[in-house]
């Protein structure tokens, strides 16, 4: 089955085409010809996820699924939250979003987190949901180069690493967008 996983981000989609394994060809924006940025103006993860799906599904004709995911720290009120992509401001910077989240925890004990992703699946003119959480804690420093965004200094319930010190797989198992992406799968491969 082709599908477009609606993101520029090339992390991402490497992390999903290994999750999936080989029953589905995951297409980006690019290979449909999709160049300019995707809609990202609500203020929820699923608003923003099914904005990302339904501009691609309605200008290019392809079913597709889209992602919103948020870092909530809850010392911070569950902020970062939908912002955490452009938490720091514009343009968006990883390291510039880590910068502030590290500033913003100086002091606090409670460094209690969860990752959150919403996945929006768009299949011939059909919307449908998943979630998926990863619970854990901000380090009080950045640890690991793989991953990307807030990985070097979350780290998941149950481990010693962070996300950005585990394989791939090792996070896939266990991330919330692995999670979030078992259930689409799931969801598929019922669709046999």
């Amino acid at each position: 089955m082709k599908i477009c996983f609606a993101t520029n981000n090339p992390k991402k989609i490497e992390e999903v085409k290994a999750a999936l394994g080989n029953d589905f060809t995951v297409v980006s924006l690019k290979e449909i010809g999709c160049h300019e940025e995707l809609p990202e103006t609500g203020d929820t993860l699923d608003y923003n996820a099914f904005q990302k799906a339904r501009h691609v599904f309605e200008n290019y004709q392809v079913s597709c699924f889209a992602d919103d995911t948020g870092l909530e720290v809850a010392a911070l009120d569950d902020a970062p939250g939908v912002y955490s992509g452009r938490y720091a401001g514009e343009p968006r910077s990883d390291e510039r979003n880590v910068d502030l989240l590290m500033e913003n925890m100086k002091g606090l004990t409670n460094r209690n987190a969860q990752f959150r992703t919403v996945i929006a699946l768009i299949l011939d003119g059909k919307e449908y949901s998943f979630e998926g959480v990863a619970k854990g804690e901000i380090t009080t420093e950045r640890s690991g180069d793989r991953g990307f965004g807030y990985d070097p200094v979350f780290r998941p319930e149950g481990h010693e690493q962070t996300f950005a010190e585990l394989s791939m797989q090792e996070k896939n198992a266990i991330s919330h967008r692995g999670r979030a992406v078992r259930k689409l799968i799931d969801f598929l491969n019922g669709l046999k």
